[in-house]
């Protein structure tokens, strides 16, 4: 999929209106049937099923359904689960993008991942108050990197209790490992499945404190695609299957060279040492020569995540990077800016460029993750910073990988947080 882009210099992009606010749409039957039925191809192609739990209290009202966020084909699922019930959909602004028509006829609400969205509570509201709608939210915001939860906002509990409607979960098994992010767009041959149940009927939200919803959410969406595959002996023979996984596991776990990792074929390998795995058809890591250190990927990952944090606390973390500057600022286009440099320190985000006049900084507390992404719209991996008035897309021209990025924001976040108590503590 792509998406509309337009050349423009930064000054007139600057001058240019901002996204008008949008007033969600309940939305239209007939073209949820046809996204219903352009669905059908991929979920039989998939062997998709689906099981229901406690339903019967959503009968007749509209619900918040909450859906972990693993492949395109999430939203197929939730039209094969749903339909003809109508539903809104909480989705990313950019997919706005050239196309604002459709996605508001479709019920789409429009937010920035990771930006504070005040306005995103009276939307939801209205459509479950007055437009008597569903609304589907993918809580994580983003989709997974490794398999594993993506971390949730806090105060989630908040939102509930606010809403008060009926709350539906939807997880599914199989969705990420058919077409995970860092594979290049290239679905595997793998069945799918999902869980559909009410969580949380509006007078068991009255009788839990935030905390409890929380920690009710928390633990809703705990999983681990990688393990679910090796438990359920689901094989991944497709030779491309270890393509682009560099993309997560950036770090050699060997050498410690960063950026010279290359996933291809069914191996990973370190162009420093030479090191070198193969994929497993049951999603394991190997070592094709000498000992394997991390058979599971998400443990990878998570060795990685706790090497960034020492770099922070050390305060020797230091991404800097050419990168192409692309800007949203209406739902006409992605606006190519021309060039700058993106740097990440403990001190947050500072992105110069455009000649000199672009110098934006973003302070480590503005949000707990990142939007990164992997292949952008096909444009290329991507570091998404900004606010509710423009978003800068910044498209590394290095090996500089976007998940390193993504945990940091979220390490650095959590220890400004920890800091910040802490030294109000000692004030008080």
């Amino acid at each position: 999929m792509k998406i509309k882009t337009k050349d423009l210099s930064y000054e007139k992009v600057m001058a240019l209106p901002r996204c008008e606010k949008l007033k969600p749409q309940r939305p239209s039957f007939l073209l949820s049937t046809v996204m219903r039925l352009a669905a059908i191809p991929d979920l039989l192609a998939t062997g998709f099923t689906y099981t229901a739990e406690r339903m019967e209290e959503t009968k007749g009202k509209p619900c918040l359904i909450l859906m972990n966020h693993s492949s395109f084909i999430d939203l197929g699922i939730v039209s094969k689960i749903f339909y003809p019930k109508p539903y809104g959909i909480v989705c990313t602004s950019d997919g706005f993008v050239g196309k604002k028509w459709l996605m508001s006829k479709l019920g789409c609400i429009p937010t920035r991942k990771f930006v504070s969205d005040f306005t995103l509570i009276e939307d939801l509201k209205y459509m479950l108050k007055e437009k008597n709608t569903s609304v589907l939210m993918y809580p994580e915001a983003s989709y997974s990197f490794d398999g594993t939860a993506t971390a949730l906002p806090r105060k989630m509990g908040v939102l509930l209790k606010r809403l008060g409607v009926p709350v539906v979960t939807v997880i599914t098994e199989g969705a990420f490992a058919r077409d995970p992010l860092y594979n290049m767009l290239q679905k595997r041959r793998v069945r799918v499945s999902a869980h559909v149940k009410c969580l949380l009927t509006p007078q068991e939200i009255k009788e839990k404190t935030t905390k409890e919803l929380d920690e009710l959410l928390d633990r809703e969406f705990s999983f681990d695609n990688f393990e679910w595959q090796k438990n359920n002996g689901v094989e991944i023979n497709e030779p491309f299957r270890a393509d682009g996984l560099h993309r997560i596991l950036y770090k050699c776990c060997e050498c410690g060279n960063e950026g010279n990792m290359k996933g291809k074929g069914v191996h990973l390998y370190c162009e420093s040492c030479g090191k070198k795995w193969e994929l497993t058809p049951l999603g394991e890591l190997e070592a094709v020569d000498g000992k394997t250190r991390f058979s599971h990927i998400p443990d990878w990952y998570a060795w990685e995540r706790d090497c960034v944090r020492e770099e922070l606390e050390s305060g020797t973390y230091n991404l800097e990077t050419d990168v192409i500057i692309r800007m949203m600022v209406d739902y006409k286009a992605i606006y190519s800016v021309g060039t700058g440099k993106l740097i990440h320190t403990v001190e947050g985000f500072r992105l110069t460029g455009c000649d000199g006049k672009l110098d934006y900084y973003q302070s480590p507390l503005l949000s707990y993750s990142l939007y990164s992404d992997y292949f952008w719209y096909e444009l290329g991996d991507v570091i998404c910073i900004g606010n509710n008035e423009v978003l800068y897309y910044c498209f590394p021209q290095d090996n500089t990988p976007v998940a390193k990025a993504r945990l940091a924001t979220e390490e650095l976040y959590k220890i400004t947080r920890q800091k910040r108590r802490k030294n109000k503590k000692d004030e008080a």
